[in-house]
């Protein structure tokens, strides 16, 4: 049996770390290992239990979540740092994806939603709530690109195949769903995966979603491929 994902709680409301836990411990593969209530105890939890995943708050008292989770992925890269949001939070989501976190996910999440996005970024898949995903990319292409970045095409380096799966994790697929659009195996797609994130210098599938769309290569206004468990055939 593979070892337990070990979660660390970090909210300034200790109702809703409680509630968290609850729903958590009833998961056999997802181990509650410590709670923080503030960015401070967070660092120092991380560094004293080394957790697979932080499920963090972002408004907190003192040091807030993005000033944490930047110290966290900084000190420890093998830790993923999930980040919760509201609708009017947006910007803080946006900063803590910058800071280093694998995904954000909404605070009034169902019970499955939020246990599957621990695994998901616990295996490195990126986790955007299409919420705010979708004000996310509105904001990458609300502009033009900065002139340094219009210069570089950063897919310069990758080959076709490769350039087909950095613009499927851009529309958000995982690597099943990606081996399902490409017609390649997981194991293939995995392969890819780092490949991509090596070339690209991004630090995670978010990084490299968020790259994406500030070089345009995504159009937003564009429907993803077909995923799975999707009926249409086109």
């Amino acid at each position: 049996m593979n070892e337990p994902i070990r979660v660390l709680l970090v909210d300034d409301q200790q109702l809703i770390r409680v509630g968290f836990r609850l729903v958590l411990e009833a998961e056999p593969d997802l181990e509650v290992v410590g709670e923080a209530a503030d960015g401070d105890e967070a660092i120092t939890a991380a560094a004293a239990l080394s957790p697979d995943v932080v499920l963090m708050d972002i408004r907190m008292p003192g040091t807030d979540g993005i000033a944490a989770t930047r110290a966290i992925v900084r000190a420890h890269p093998g830790t993923r740092v999930l980040v919760l949001t509201t609708f009017d939070l947006d910007e803080y989501a946006f900063g803590a994806l910058d800071a280093g976190a694998g995904g954000f996910l909404l605070k009034d999440a169902e019970r499955a939603e939020l246990t599957a996005a621990i695994r998901a970024v616990h295996r490195g898949d990126a986790v955007l709530a299409p919420p705010v995903t979708r004000r996310l990319i509105e904001r990458l292409h609300a502009g033009p690109p900065p002139a340094a970045e219009t210069d570089v095409d950063p897919t310069g380096d990758l080959t076709d195949r490769e350039r087909d799966v950095f613009i499927a994790i851009a529309q958000g697929l995982n690597n099943a769903e990606i081996a399902r659009h490409l017609f390649l195996s997981e194991s293939t797609v995995k392969t890819h995966v780092g490949r991509v994130l090596a070339k690209l210098g991004a630090r995670d599938r978010v990084h490299a979603v968020i790259l994406a769309h500030r070089h345009r290569l995504v159009d937003s206004s564009a429907p993803p491929p077909a995923r799975l468990g999707d009926r249409s055939t086109a």
